[in-house]
């Protein structure tokens, strides 16, 4: 019985339809899911197997709709919980990957259409590439770089004080690349039997990575028996601080003393007592500076009370909010998400939020896009203002830094703060709001890579979890239980050399990015220098 060209096409677009919905399954399997609580990272090294298989059996014209699908189902099961968040969140972040990866299939495609023996090694420059990229400028969003769903295989991740996290993407990835490349078929596609005889050189180079990588992650680890410690607190108070009014402030408040109250009874006492990001709504500055709302101003006043009672120096996730001169001449209220420190009630050190949350904390295109501002604001979003400065604390003897919340996934910013002088990094976050434990542990395994790339102990004290010590070497020294009003009081080390990535930062990435432009001009170059004709088919030329 003959089958129909219809009929064929029919089944080629099912197949392909099947491949792209399996690999948006396994990339989000990969990392911590509802049903893994750790992700499964095994899945990371063939995940994008179907993807690659795609690229190569579409034309380039249909290489920007399967683009598009695989960045907005991708994006939309791995993080689902975004629409918790902000009404308008995962409809935007679906929307933004659907457009990058309707630039990112064809420019894959392209790389064979242009090299079709060696295509396939560009392919994984330029994913590299992509990856650095999206967390780069206002939309910059580090959740899925491929690297971190190896969060917990300790031998692995070492690489990262050298490369960062994209040392071990690249690591990852290349199988995907490379195995795809050998399956039959597939426009301009090259058969089994020649890549597997003329690609093993760079599959014997990646097992060569791969061993030298496992044999760094055993021998790379910091022995830090002999280090100083700090005994730090970390309180979790399991609430979204910003729900309800004065009353459920007031409450949140009394879990929060009560809860530090039962660390400072621990022998020994701790050197620093932290609270999470934004813990205590009620403005401190504001309320004492200004006292336009005396219900507020008694608040204030009470937390400062009791915290001029401690003999031991608090951190507090407050908004910081001033009178400043606005853009129009006057005074305006201008509010900071911020890290306050305490000591014996007096304020001695403060930070401010330097890398906001696109959309939902930052939007500066009011002008520019007032449609989008005026539905953002509409749903009742909180903006905030950029701080200015990395800030390093110091109180007796200790030197940390406070990336808040969204801070610790980017690797720039943990690293700039170990540059100017951070000992140790203390992370202040709220995902209470998405009421989620995939959204908790997808948010810790990025701020793992941060110890490991700065070879610093990180702390992070949350408001509903996951609240827990690391070790300079990216282990979990101590987590608290998650949705649970808790706290716990961690031993960590203090260590002081700087790493090879806090010397040179991502150098990796920016290398990725120059290999695959050139390489791309020189097959665009060398195609008009070898005038191929327009009736060729794709990948039929003389390939290189």
């Amino acid at each position: 019985m003959s089958v129909s060209r219809g009929q064929k096409g029919l089944v080629a677009f099912l197949t392909q339809l099947g491949a792209i919905i399996l690999g948006a399954f396994l990339f989000a399997a990969a990392f911590p899911n509802v049903l893994f609580e750790n992700g499964l990272p095994l899945l990371a090294w063939i995940a994008y197997i179907p993807v690659f298989w795609v690229i190569r059996q579409v034309h380039f014209g249909a290489s920007f709709f399967w683009g598009a699908l695989y960045g907005y189902s991708a994006y939309g099961i791995f993080n689902y919980w975004l629409s918790v968040f902000h009404p308008l969140a995962g409809l935007i972040v679906g929307i933004i990957y659907l457009c990058y990866f309707m630039i990112l299939f064809p420019l894959l495609k392209l790389a064979l259409i242009l090299f079709p023996r060696r295509g396939y090694l560009l392919q994984w420059i330029l994913w590299i590439s992509f990856e650095y990229l999206r967390t780069q400028g206002f939309l910059g969003y580090p959740y899925g770089i491929t690297g971190y769903s190896q969060w917990h295989i300790i031998p692995v991740i070492q690489i990262a004080d050298i490369f960062g996290v994209w040392g071990v993407s690249a690591l990852v990835v290349f199988p995907s690349v490379w195995l795809a490349a050998a399956l039959p078929g597939g426009l301009g596609g090259l058969d089994p039997p020649y890549h597997f005889r003329h690609a093993w050189l760079s599959a014997s180079l990646w097992c060569a990575a791969l061993i030298a990588t496992l044999i760094y992650g055993f021998i790379a680890q910091v022995n830090y028996t002999a280090a100083p410690t700090a005994r730090i607190a970390l309180i979790q108070h399991n609430t979204d601080p910003w729900q309800g009014g004065i009353e459920d402030y007031r409450n949140n408040f009394e879990v929060l003393r009560r809860l530090s109250d039962e660390a400072l009874q621990a022998e020994p006492k701790p050197d620093l007592v932290v609270w999470s990001e934004t813990a205590f709504v009620p403005r401190i500055y504001w309320h004492t500076t200004y006292r336009d709302d005396p219900v507020s101003y008694i608040l204030v006043k009470e937390l400062l009370d009791y915290l001029a009672r401690q003999d031991v120096p608090f951190v507090i996730g407050n908004d910081d909010a001033r009178k400043e001169v606005g853009g129009h001449g006057t005074w305006e209220r201008v509010d900071y998400n911020a890290a306050m420190l305490f000591n014996r009630g007096e304020l001695v050190g403060l930070y401010r939020k330097l890398h906001l949350v696109p959309f939902t904390e930052h939007f500066p295109y009011e002008k520019q896009f007032p449609l989008i501002y005026t539905a953002l604001k509409n749903a009742d979003t909180h903006f905030w203002e950029k701080g200015r400065e990395a800030t390093v604390f110091e109180i007796n003897g200790l030197k940390f830094s406070n990336p808040i919340c969204f801070e610790d996934t980017f690797g720039y910013l943990s690293r700039e703060f170990v540059q100017n002088g951070a000992e140790l990094i203390v992370n202040l976050t709220n995902d209470a709001w998405s009421n989620s434990l995939p959204a908790q542990m997808q948010h810790l395994s990025m701020a793992v890579f941060r110890a490991v790339e700065n070879r610093r102990s990180m702390v992070r004290s949350t408001a509903s979890g996951q609240t827990c010590a690391i070790d300079p070497n990216g282990r979990i020294l101590a987590m608290a239980r998650p949705f649970a009003e808790t706290q716990i009081t961690a031993e960590v080390p203090i260590i002081g050399p700087a790493s090879w990535y806090t010397k040179q930062g991502d150098f990796l990435p920016r290398i990725f990015i120059a290999a695959a432009g050139i390489w791309l001009l020189f097959g665009i170059v060398w195609g008009i220098v070898k005038k191929i004709p327009s009736k060729h088919k794709e990948g039929r030329y003389e390939p290189m």
